[in-house]
C-alpha cells in the first residue's frame, strides 16, 4: 500500500495535477518520502476515530440603531 500524502505546493505531470490540500496515494513510499523530505508534500495520519458531524446555531439577525 502506497503512502498517502497532502501536497503543500502543485505538480502536474503527463498524466495527473495536483494542486496544495490534494491528497494522493499515486506514488510509491520512496517518491513519497521524496516529495516530503523537498517540503512538497506532507505525510497524512490516518485518524482511527470516525469523523464527527457537527452543527451550528444560527445567529439572530444583526439590528442597528
Amino acid at each position: 500500500m502506497a503512502m498517502k500524502i497532502r501536497m503543500k505546493q502543485s505538480i502536474s505531470g503527463a498524466d495527473f495535477s495536483l494542486s496544495p490540500g490534494d491528497e494522493t496515494e499515486r506514488f510509491s513510499d520512496d517518491e513519497a518520502g521524496r516529495l516530503i523530505a523537498a517540503g512538497v508534500a506532507e505525510a497524512v495520519v490516518a485518524s482511527t476515530a470516525p469523523k464527527r458531524e457537527r452543527t451550528t446555531k444560527k445567529r439572530p439577525a444583526e439590528t442597528r440603531g
